[in-house]
């Protein structure tokens, strides 16, 4: 139940918001288990990177053409484009239609690079609009509800997706994947025009990357809260080694590795419906510093556990964390950021976000080889630490900031 306190605009963003994230995943999902039986592990990974590569590289061009126009409409056309590429992925994948394994994943391989593109344009814009659609007492509480959304439809679309191979087929299941975004569409139309503001529509492109860029830099709370999920993300992840914890050290089968795998994220969810109904009233840097830093408190607690019941509570807690430095987070970067430079800054934290989780899974990959799987747990928790002293150090004013 969204807040009266909210303008029944948000309404409609959020279930925008909760109709595409959850197509979004479902086609992700469908994906990943389509090209894992069509060819192998590896190939699975290059299909992530391809969709990455485009996203980060796009993003920064995005960011320039989000402010300078209608946001609403930017959103609308990206939807539009991503029903197009799960309607062709539903066709390739139609048992009727005789397409060899290597076209299919030929085309599959096309539809990830665009989608890669596409994702670069509709997460900046949808939350550069957050600002415009709701009053600044209330951005706390829609940033939490915004979060808890991504949330609820990232867990529901992979598990949906999953079920839906089962009943209806891959073909089916990227149909019915299509049909929630365009859902999304619907909803996205009842919102109001978000037309540039303050814009300087005949500025360079390089000239307007760099001022963004520029930007974030002098911001000394913006880069920090930036750079501080950056490094932590980047060295703290453990999603990486569940699989093989929960196998080798815990023992468990596949519930047990579905709820480690799940934990964090319920954490999460737990912790944002708190913060809903009790939003953060002050010293919320300083909470964010000390979130994170108990994060990496759990990561190590995760890495030295050989009990499942620990391991799993070590997770929970961390998502709970994990929450905190992400509504924060995202209230400072929409406080801080003037409107006319909402879309860059906006794509600048989406490349952040998106490197650190594909070089965090790199760097997991690199440290259990080195040092093996615990070890390289504990150093990760540890490094989320230092991260945070470090961040403490270099931006003292953090640690001061109310909102």
């Amino acid at each position: 139940m969204i807040s009266k306190t909210l303008p029944p605009e948000f309404r409609h963003f959020i279930f925008t918001r909760l109709f595409f994230v959850l197509g979004l995943r479902m086609i992700t999902t469908i994906v990943i288990y389509q090209v894992f039986h069509l060819a192998n592990t590896y190939m699975v990974g290059l299909a992530g990177l391809t969709e990455f590569v485009p996203a980060v590289i796009a993003a920064l061009f995005a960011g320039h053409y989000i402010d300078r126009h209608n946001k609403k409409n930017i959103l609308i056309w990206s939807f539009i484009f991503y029903v197009i590429c799960g309607v062709t992925l539903a066709c390739i994948s139609f048992p009727y239609f005789n397409f060899t394994n290597s076209s299919k994943l030929s085309v599959i391989f096309i539809v990830v690079f665009c989608t890669g593109i596409i994702r670069s344009f509709a997460g900046p814009a949808a939350n550069s609009m957050i600002a415009a659609i709701v009053p600044r007492a209330e951005l706390q509480k829609a940033i939490s509800y915004n979060s808890s959304t991504w949330l609820i439809a990232s867990i529901g679309g992979h598990a949906i997706g999953g079920l839906l191979i089962a009943a209806v087929g891959i073909s089916g299941a990227y149909f019915v994947a299509a049909t929630l975004v365009l859902t999304a569409i619907i909803f996205a139309l009842h919102l109001a025009a978000k037309p540039p503001i303050n814009a300087q529509l005949n500025e360079p492109l390089l000239t307007s990357i760099k001022k963004g860029f520029s930007f974030v830099y002098k911001n000394k709370n913006l880069l920090g809260v930036i750079s501080l999920d950056l490094f932590a993300v980047l060295f703290g992840g453990a999603v990486a080694f569940i699989p093989e914890v929960a196998s080798t050290i815990l023992h468990t089968g596949p519930i047990g590795y579905g709820l480690l795998n799940a934990a964090m994220d319920m954490g999460s969810l737990i912790c944002i419906a708190v913060l809903v109904k009790y939003p953060m009233k002050q010293k919320q840097g300083l909470k964010m510093l000390l979130s994170v830093a108990a994060f990496g408190v759990c990561i190590i607690v995760f890495g030295l556990s050989k009990v499942y019941w620990l391991s799993f509570a070590a997770l929970l807690v961390a998502g709970l964390c994990d929450a905190v430095s992400v509504v924060v987070r995202g209230t400072i970067l929409q406080l801080f950021t003037p409107d006319e430079l909402r879309g860059r800054v906006a794509s600048i934290n989406l490349i952040f976000i998106n490197s650190s989780n594909e070089l965090g899974q790199f760097e997991s990959g690199v440290t259990s080889r080195i040092f093996g799987t615990l070890p390289a747990i504990i150093f990760g928790g540890a490094m989320s630490i230092v991260i945070v002293a470090g961040t403490w150090y270099k931006f003292p004013k953090l640690k001061k900031l109310e909102y």
